[in-house]
C-alpha cells in the first residue's frame, strides 16, 4: 500500500476487493513478518492460557468438517492473545489405531491377522507409519489457508518414542493404584479386526446401523418339571424369542423373571401347548388359544428342556433359571441364554454355575467341527439354522425384524458380544471423581454437561484398554510363568530390567516383544503381554505426552496443565473429551481441561450427510478459494448456532460476504475515501486530528448514539467471547456493522462531505474512525484476513503493524447511554414503518411529502434532533403526533393474537380473546400506541395486554397511507402539491447525475460543469427553481440551461419528462441519449 502524503493520510483502498486474492496477500505478509511468532513473543510474560489441539490422523485427505473445529481452535487463542495472555499452540498427529491398520490392509491386499503375520509385523507397521503421515502436507496447507495459527514445526506424534514413554509412565501410575486389571468379560468384539472395542468406542457415530434380521420364536420342549409343578405343564413348549438365531447353537439356559406370571396356553383343535408371559399372551399367540394354567417364574425355575440344537456338547445345561433382567416389553418373556455372547447371560451363568461354551472362533466363524454351520460367518448362519428349526417343527414364528445392530466403527463389520480375557482400567472406581470433575467443567453448549456427557459418566463402565493388534502403543506389562506382572514406565526402566541399554529401542511391536526381563518377584523370565492399547488412551494422554513428561519437560507440562480450552465436534463427547478427562483424573486427580466447546456436525444445505455418492461433497480448499477463508470462518463461528448441525453451502457463504464482510469493507472504504478527499479543499483527515474534534459529550446526538452502541458492543462481544459463545458475538457484530453502515454513515453523509473543518465534520470523522478501528479489533479473531488488511490502512504510525499484535478493546462505560439507545431504536422502527407506508402507496422516497403523523409510546419524549432524523429520513415537511388530528384518520380493527395469548393465558385464552374482540378497537389501539399496553375486562377483572397480544389493522382515509406494528403507527399525507412535486423532480435529476458521475469514474471531490435542457415545462421549472440544490449535491461549478459548445445531436443534453412530467430512468452518461443532463469535469 502506498505511503500517505500531505493530501492523503490513509492509503487508498480499492473500490472492489477480491477477498481470496487479498487473503493470499495477507498469508504472505504474515509469513514474511513472522506475525504469529511475534504475537507469542509479545505476550511471553503474560499469564499462560493453555489450549490443547486434538490430533487428527493424516492417513486421509482433509474434508470440510476439518475446518469447523480449526476455526474455533484459532478464534479463541487469537482473542486471548489480544487480551495479553500467552497462548502457545502446539499441533499434533494421531498416528496409531485400527483405522490405520484397516486402511493399510486394504492397500496391501491383506485380510485379517493371519495375513498380517505372514507379511511380517515389522514390515506391516512400517507401512502404517508411512501412511499416517501421507497427507500431512494437505492438512498443513488447509491449516495455513484457513489462517489457523498453530505450531506444526514442533508437532507431537503419538507414535514417537518419547510420546509412548509418557503413555507407559501414566499406565504404570494406574497399575500401581491397582486400577489396571485383567478380567474375563463380555466385550463388543470385531471379528474382522479380531479385537475388542471399548465402551466409549461404542459411543462413536455410525456404530449402530439399522438392519433387518430374522426374528424367530422357537419351541423348547419341556422334558422334566421342577418339584411341585402342576401336571398341565407336562408336554408343554417354552416359547423363546431371539433376533440372533446363530446364538441358539450355544444355548445353555432359559431365563424367566421370578415375579412375572406365565401362562400355559393350549391351542384350540390340535392340543399344542406353550408357555408364555401373561402380559404378552395376546401379542404372541393371537386368537384361538385358551389358558389352562398360570405359574410364576419362580415356579418354573429348575425345569429342563430339549435344546433347539444338539450340534455341540454342553453338559449340565438346558435348565430354566430366574433373572431380574428379564422384561416383558417385547419377545415372549422367556430369554434364551448363551453366556459366551451376552453380559447378562454371563452374569446369570456365574450365579447359577452354568457352563460357558463358545463355538465361534476369533474370526467370527463357527469352528469347523460344528455340524451344519462349521466355517460359516456367524451372521450368515441365521438362515440355515432357521430352516432346520422349521423342518423339525420347532419354529413357531419367523419374520424380519428391523433394529439397530452395532458395527465396527473402523471397518463396519457386524460386532459380536464375545467372552474373552482383556485388560481393563477400573474407571468405575473413580466414577464419583469423574462426576465431580464434570461439575467444575464449563460446557458449551451447557446442556451437554448433564445431558449427553453427564449421562455417559453416570453409566460409566470399566475401560476395555487392550487390543489384540499390531500398530499401537504396546501395553507395557511383562508377565512371568508364575503370572507375576511388571509394569514398565520408560525405556530407561526397561533397560535396567533387561540388563542392557534399550533407550534407543523402537517401542513398537515386534521389537518390544523380543525384550525379556527378569521378574522382580520370582526372578523368572517375563515376557511382554501381546496386546497394544486403545488409541483413545493415546490421544487422552496428549496433555503430558506432547511434552514427553515427566521424563522430559516436566516443568513446562506442569505450568500448562490443565487446559483452559479444548474444542471438537459432538461425536468426540464419548471419545476424546472422555479420554482426556478420564486419563487426567486417573493420573493427576484432575480433569485435563476447564472449558470445552462441543460443535455440531457438518451437512450440506439440504441437511444431508456429505458423500461422494450424493455428489454433495464440498472440498475445503476450493471452497475457501471461491468465497474466501474469512467467509468460511464466519459461517462456522457466527452464522447460526455452532452446536447445532451446520448446513454449509455456497448460498450461505455468499450471504455472509454480502451482508457482513463487504458491508464492513464498504464502511471503511467510505471513511478512507472522504478522509482523503478532504485534502482537495484543505488537509486530508487523519487519526491524529481526532484530538481536534469535540469531546464525545459535545458531539451531535447521532455521534453520541453510535459511540454508545460501540462501547456496548465491546462489552457484549467480550462477554460472549469469554463465555465461548461466538454465535452471540457474531450476532452483535453483524448488527453493529449494519448500524454503522445503514444508519450512522447514511445519516451523516452531508457532514463527511462538508469535511473536517467544522466541529460537526471533525466529530463525524473522529467518531467513524473510532468505530472502524475498534470494530476491526473486535472482528479480528473471527475474520483475521480482512481485518488485518484494513488495519494496515487505518493504523496510526505508533500502532502495531498487525491487528493481531494489537490489544483487545475495553468498553468505556461512561459513553454507554441506554436511554439514547432505546430512543434511537424507536426512531429506526418508525422510519421503517414510514418506508413501509410509502411502499404501500407506491410513493418513492425522493418525493417530498407534506407531513407524517406518528403514534408510538415514547415519541413525545424524543429530542428535536431525533425527531428531525425521522422527518429527514421520511422526506416529509413536518412531523406531528398522531393524537393531534384525532382518531378519525384511520379505521381500526383489533384481533386477538392466539399464539401469544395461548402462552400467557392457557385455557383462559378464548375468554380473553372474546374480550379483545368486544373492546373498542380505536381506544385499545390508542392505548397500545401511547402507553405500550392496554386493559380489557375479563370476568369483571382487568387484564393487561401487550402489543404482541393483539393484531391491529388500520385502513387509512383518502389522501393518507398508514403502516403500524406492535402498537406503533406512522401515517403519511400523500397529497402532493406542485411545489413538492418539483422538488421531487429535482431530487430525481440529482440521482441521475450522481449515476453519471459513478459511471464516468469521477472521484468524489471532482467538480463538474452541468448543462441541461428539459422536454417539458414542469421539469424546466423544477431545474430552474432547484438549480442551487442540484449544483451543490453533484459538485457542479456551473449549472446552466442549453448545450455545451460543439454539442450536436437531437435532444443531446436534455432532462426528459414523461407524460406526467416525471424523470426518465436510463443511466446518465457524459454525452448521453436524449433526455439526459450532460456532465463534464470542470477545468482544473
Amino acid at each position: 500500500m502506498p505511503d500517505p502524503d500531505e493530501k492523503r493520510h490513509f492509503p487508498a483502498l480499492p473500490a472492489v476487493i477480491d477477498l481470496p486474492t487479498m487473503e493470499h496477500e495477507m498469508l504472505q505478509r504474515w509469513q514474511d513478518g513472522k506475525v504469529f511468532e511475534r504475537s507469542l513473543e509479545r505476550t511471553a510474560t503474560g499469564q499462560l492460557w493453555t489450549f490443547y489441539e486434538g490430533p487428527p490422523t493424516a492417513n486421509g485427505m482433509p474434508g470440510v468438517h476439518h475446518i469447523e473445529a480449526r476455526v474455533f481452535k484459532d478464534v479463541f487463542p487469537r482473542f486471548k492473545t489480544m487480551q495479553g495472555f500467552h497462548v502457545p499452540r502446539q499441533g499434533g498427529w494421531d498416528c496409531h489405531g485400527l483405522p490405520v491398520e484397516v486402511a493399510v490392509e486394504k492397500e496391501l491386499g491383506l485380510s485379517g491377522k493371519k495375513d498380517i503375520e505372514a507379511y511380517g509385523v515389522a514390515a506391516f507397521n512400517d507401512r502404517c507409519r508411512e501412511s499416517v503421515l501421507r497427507h500431512v502436507d494437505a492438512f498443513e496447507e488447509l491449516t495455513s489457508r484457513l489462517g489457523y495459527w498453530v505450531d506444526l514445526d514442533r508437532a507431537y506424534r503419538t507414535m514417537d518414542p518419547a510420546y509412548i514413554e509418557s503413555v507407559w509412565w501414566s499406565l504404570k501410575v494406574i497399575f500401581d493404584r491397582g486400577l489396571l486389571v485383567k478380567d474375563y468379560r463380555i466385550s463388543p468384539y470385531c471379528p474382522r479386526c479380531e479385537t475388542p472395542l471399548s465402551d466409549h468406542e461404542m459411543g462413536q457415530p455410525d456404530v449402530y446401523e439399522t438392519v433387518s434380521d430374522p426374528s424367530v420364536t422357537v419351541r423348547f420342549p419341556l422334558v422334566s418339571l421342577p418339584e411341585g409343578a402342576g401336571p398341565l405343564l407336562a408336554g408343554a413348549n417354552l416359547l423363546v424369542w431371539t433376533t440372533t438365531p446363530w446364538t441358539l447353537v450355544s444355548n445353555t439356559a432359559v431365563a424367566v423373571h421370578p415375579d412375572e406370571i406365565y401362562t400355559v396356553a393350549r391351542k384350540v383343535g390340535d392340543g399344542d401347548t406353550v408357555v408364555v408371559a401373561e402380559k404378552l399372551l395376546a401379542r404372541v399367540l393371537g386368537e384361538g388359544w385358551h389358558v389352562i394354567a398360570r405359574v410364576t417364574g419362580a415356579e418354573l425355575a429348575g425345569a429342563r428342556y430339549q435344546p433347539p440344537f444338539g450340534l455341540i456338547d454342553i453338559p449340565d445345561a438346558h435348565v430354566v433359571v430366574t433373572g431380574t433382567f428379564v422384561t416383558t416389553e417385547d419377545g415372549t418373556g422367556l430369554v434364551h441364554m448363551a453366556p459366551a455372547f451376552g453380559a447378562d447371560d454371563m452374569a446369570a451363568a456365574r450365579t447359577h454355575g452354568l457352563p460357558v461354551v463358545n463355538p465361534i472362533g476369533p474370526d467370527g466363524r463357527f469352528e469347523q467341527s460344528v455340524p451344519m454351520v462349521g466355517g460359516v460367518f456367524f451372521k450368515d448362519a441365521d438362515q440355515r439354522l432357521s430352516h432346520d428349526l422349521a423342518e423339525r417343527g420347532l419354529l413357531f414364528r419367523s419374520e424380519l425384524y428391523d433394529h439397530s445392530y452395532p458395527h465396527c466403527w473402523r471397518c463396519h463389520t457386524p460386532l459380536l458380544y464375545y467372552a474373552l480375557p482383556s485388560w481393563f482400567i477400573r474407571t468405575t472406581a473413580i466414577k464419583d471423581q469423574l462426576l465431580a470433575e464434570n461439575e467444575r467443567t464449563n460446557w458449551q453448549p451447557p446442556n451437554i454437561k448433564h445431558g449427553r456427557y453427564g449421562e455417559w459418566l453416570r453409566n460409566n463402565v470399566d475401560w476395555a484398554l487392550s487390543r489384540t493388534r499390531y500398530w499401537g502403543t504396546p501395553l507395557p506389562l511383562w508377565e512371568c510363568e508364575q503370572s507375576h506382572l511388571t509394569c514398565v514406565g520408560s525405556l530407561a526402566e526397561l533397560s535396567e530390567l533387561a540388563g542392557k541399554d534399550l533407550t534407543g529401542l523402537d517401542p513398537h511391536r515386534p521389537f518390544v516383544d523380543e525384550v525379556v526381563i527378569g521378574c522382580r518377584e520370582c526372578g523368572g523370565q517375563a515376557r511382554r503381554v501381546p496386546e497394544v492399547i486403545d488409541v483413545w488412551y493415546d490421544s487422552g494422554s496428549m496433555p503430558f505426552a506432547q511434552h514427553g513428561a515427566p521424563h522430559r519437560n516436566a516443568d513446562e507440562f506442569a505450568r500448562a496443565y490443565p487446559a483452559q480450552f479444548i474444542c471438537e465436534a459432538i461425536d468426540q463427547t464419548r471419545g476424546w473429551f472422555y479420554s482426556l478427562m478420564a486419563v487426567g483424573t486417573l493420573v493427576f486427580g484432575r480433569s485435563s481441561y476447564e472449558n470445552v466447546v462441543c460443535l455440531g456436525l457438518v451437512v450440506d444445505e439440504r441437511g444431508r450427510k456429505m458423500s461422494k455418492h450424493l455428489g454433495n461433497v464440498l472440498e475445503p480448499m476450493p471452497l475457501m478459494e471461491d468465497r474466501g477463508a474469512d467467509a468460511v470462518r464466519w459461517f462456522f463461528a457466527a452464522a447460526g448456532s455452532p452446536w447445532a448441525t451446520r448446513k454449509i453451502g455456497h448460498g450461505a457463504l455468499e450471504e455472509i460476504v454480502r451482508k457482513v464482510l463487504l458491508t464492513y469493507w464498504n464502511t471503511v472504504s467510505f471513511l478512507v475515501l472522504y478522509a482523503n478527499a478532504a485534502g482537495a479543499s484543505g488537509q486530508a483527515w487523519g487519526p491524529a486530528m481526532a484530538a481536534d474534534a469535540p469531546p464525545p459529550a459535545a458531539r451531535p446526538l447521532l455521534d453520541r448514539w453510535v459511540l454508545s452502541e460501540l462501547n456496548a458492543v465491546v462489552a457484549d462481544v467480550t462477554t460472549a467471547m469469554e463465555s465461548f459463545d461466538t454465535a452471540a458475538a457474531g450476532r452483535r457484530l453483524a448488527a453493529f456493522i449494519d448500524d454503522v453502515s445503514n444508519w450512522y454513515v447514511r445519516r451523516s453523509r452531508r457532514r463527511f462531505w462538508d469535511g473536517p473543518a467544522t466541529p460537526d465534520g471533525a466529530a463525524a470523522f473522529a467518531t467513524l474512525y473510532q468505530c472502524a478501528e475498534t470494530l476491526t479489533r473486535l472482528m479480528a479473531p473471527i475474520v483475521p484476513f480482512l481485518t488485518d488488511y484494513v488495519w494496515a490502512a487505518l493504523r496510526t504510525a505508533d500502532a502495531p503493524d498487525s491487528v493481531h499484535l494489537a490489544s483487545w478493546p475495553a468498553a468505556d462505560q461512561d459513553l454507554i447511554d441506554e436511554q439514547l439507545s432505546g430512543q434511537m431504536h424507536l426512531v429506526r422502527r418508525l422510519v421503517e414503518l414510514g418506508r413501509s407506508a410509502r411502499s404501500a402507496a407506491s410513493v418513492q422516497i425522493r418525493q417530498p411529502l407534506p407531513r407524517a403523523l406518528v403514534g408510538a409510546a415514547g415519541f413525545a419524549d424524543l429530542p428535536p434532533e431525533l425527531q428531525a432524523e425521522i422527518a429527514t429520513e421520511l422526506n416529509v415537511r413536518s412531523l406531528e403526533a398522531l393524537s393531534t388530528v384525532g382518531e378519525d384518520l384511520v379505521h381500526h380493527v383489533v384481533k386477538p393474537n392466539f399464539r401469544a395469548l395461548g402462552k400467557r393465558f392457557g385455557k383462559a385464552t378464548p375468554t380473553v380473546a372474546s374480550a379483545i374482540t368486544e373492546a373498542d378497537a380505536a381506544s385499545l389501539a390508542g392505548d397500545l400506541r401511547t402507553a405500550g399496553q392496554a386493559t380489557v375486562m375479563v370476568g369483571g377483572e382487568p387484564v393487561t395486554l401487550g402489543a404482541d397480544d393483539v393484531i391491529v389493522t388500520q385502513t387509512p382515509r383518502e389522501g393518507w397511507t398508514v403502516a403500524a406494528d406492535a402498537g406503533e403507527t406512522v401515517a403519511l399525507e400523500i397529497q402532493i402539491t406542485p411545489e413538492l412535486r418539483r422538488e421531487g423532480l429535482a431530487r430525481e435529476v440529482i440521482r441521475l447525475v450522481q449515476d453519471a458521475r459513478r459511471s464516468d469514474g469521477l472521484d468524489v471531490s471532482d467538480r463538474i460543469t452541468l448543462w441541461w435542457r428539459a422536454a417539458g415545462p414542469e421539469l424546466a421549472e423544477a431545474l430552474a427553481e432547484h438549480g442551487p440544490l442540484i449544483a451543490s449535491e453533484v459538485l457542479a461549478v456551473d449549472f446552466r440551461a442549453g448545450l455545451p459548445d460543439g454539442a450536436a445531436g437531437q435532444g443531446a443534453g436534455e432532462a426528459a419528462a414523461d407524460d406526467g412530467g416525471g424523470i426518465g430512468e436510463p443511466p446518465a452518461v457524459r454525452d448521453g441519449p436524449p433526455g439526459q443532463p450532460t456532465a463534464r469535469p470542470a477545468a482544473g
